[in-house]
């Protein structure tokens, strides 16, 4: 049973359970968001990862004047299709470069350079809204020498790929009002040591942003492996920390008491990227991968997990190391390079509709419930779990939801106008969750409730 389908709804056990009403209907789509998934065009991907591979090189300490040649061209380039696409929105999007000084950190950093985030921010229509969603990919570019800043390195998978799928996002969302503010990211310095993301995140926290989901988007391109030779172009996978890793004493206590290994925050985002965007894309499942990130490697969405953010990273299925931090060449018949004939731009396209799904239903619904809590004072076959109405007019209801303990992903929904609910299932075989939501069906991620003891 999908989380938003009650446009049929029926009584259950109104003697015991008032104002409970459920659905067995299908997903029903918003016509609006699926026309935006249909606008993703993946010719428009297909120009912007070729563009940005024409810059040559797009390392972090590479050229920053030229304007032809390497990461300042790069970056003025995203800077101006970015306010191409501002034009479209009635004066709601500003772009802008987000500017800090790099210092020599004796390792990855040789010299003071001045490293610039290429931003575009779609603010939201609702005064009241303060939630913030960043989609991003990371512009730089690398060779098998992560010093090399001058020779050729055209980086059109990692991660052209996944900064053209933020400029078409861009593209398409600009010219519709959400009510949630949406900043689509082109981070620098990511190669190098997640510079960038790492000065975004501390922004954000030293300044109390409330940014409610990071989607980094980071190698979405290849459809194949080395090695194995796997090839599939319908998988894509969303990495998701389990444990938090900004975690409080309470929080600490609150999981170990329920079990929540599995229900951090974003592991919450995660599970609602694969329930939204399936509904809205063909030939696409999407894979939760219970790690924060691969072997070895790490992503733009980490330094938003270490400052307490809920993050996650969408990256293509099989990974093909030959065409990954490989100098542009060929041995023994193996051709090695992150060129842009390796890239499979209708996979690009439809990891851009996944992100598009997800995040115009988030920008759209309500903020969370408040105060989730569920009441472990008493022995009870019954869950009882109660919560506070966000300060939004647009919350029409709450879906609660549930799921097996083993289960992955959601199984049961309930919608209630209350603010409470008892239902006939013990809280010793089910986890729970509660989601605001609009008369259109948009919800708000889940919030898992913490223990009242009374």
């Amino acid at each position: 049973m999908n989380i938003h389908s009650f446009t049929k709804i029926f009584s259950f056990a109104f003697f015991l359970l008032p104002a409970i009403i459920f659905s067995q209907e299908q997903f029903v789509r918003d016509p609006e968001i699926y026309s935006m998934v249909r606008q993703i065009n993946q010719d428009s991907i297909k120009y912007y990862v070729e563009t940005l591979v024409n810059f040559k090189t797009r390392h972090t300490l590479s050229n920053s004047q030229d304007n032809n040649f390497g990461i300042g061209a790069a970056r003025r380039w995203v800077k101006h299709m970015f306010e191409i696409f501002a034009r479209n929105s009635s004066g709601k999007m500003d772009v802008y470069f987000d500017s800090f000084i790099l210092k020599p950190d004796g390792r990855r950093i040789d010299r003071t350079v001045e490293l610039k985030n290429v931003i575009a921010k779609l603010n939201g229509n609702n005064k009241n809204d303060d939630r913030i969603i960043i989609v991003s990919g990371h512009l730089d570019s690398r060779n098998s020498d992560i010093m090399d800043s001058t020779g050729f390195a055209p980086g059109a998978d990692d991660d052209a790929s996944g900064v053209a799928t933020v400029l078409e996002l861009a593209r398409v969302l600009s010219s519709h009002k959400f009510s949630a503010t949406i900043l689509f990211v082109a981070f620098s310095g990511e190669e190098q040591g997640l510079y960038g993301s790492k000065h975004l995140a501390d922004l954000a926290k030293n300044n109390n942003w409330n940014v409610v989901a990071v989607l980094n988007n980071d190698m979405v391109g290849s459809n194949n492996s080395s090695e194995t030779n796997f090839t599939n172009n319908e998988v894509v996978r969303v990495f998701s920390e389990g444990v938090p890793a900004y975690e409080t004493d309470k929080m600490l206590q609150a999981r170990k008491y329920l079990s929540l290994e599995n229900d951090g925050k974003s592991r919450q985002l995660a599970r609602y990227i694969k329930e939204i965007s399936e509904k809205y894309v063909e030939q696409i499942n999407v894979n939760l991968i219970y790690r924060k990130d691969r072997f070895l490697r790490g992503g733009d969405h980490t330094p938003f997990n270490n400052n307490g953010f809920t993050a996650v990273r969408l990256c293509e299925l099989h990974e093909n190391y030959n065409h990954q931090h490989q100098n542009v060449r060929e041995e023994n018949g193996i051709e090695f390079g992150d060129l842009p004939k390796f890239v499979d731009f209708n996979y690009v396209k439809k990891i851009a509709q996944v992100n598009l799904a997800s995040i115009a239903n988030l920008a759209l619904a309500p903020p969370e419930p408040l105060s989730v809590v569920v009441d472990v004072s008493k022995l009870t076959n019954y869950t009882s779990l109660k919560w506070s109405k966000p300060n939004d007019s647009s919350t029409y209801g709450f879906l609660v939801l549930m799921r097996e303990t083993s289960s992955a992903i959601w199984q049961n929904t309930f919608f209630t106008k209350d603010t409470s609910i008892t239902l006939p299932y013990s809280k010793d075989n089910y986890f729970f969750a509660v989601q605001s939501v609009d008369k259109l069906g948009h919800a708000s991620l889940p919030v898992i409730p913490v223990p009242e003891f009374k």
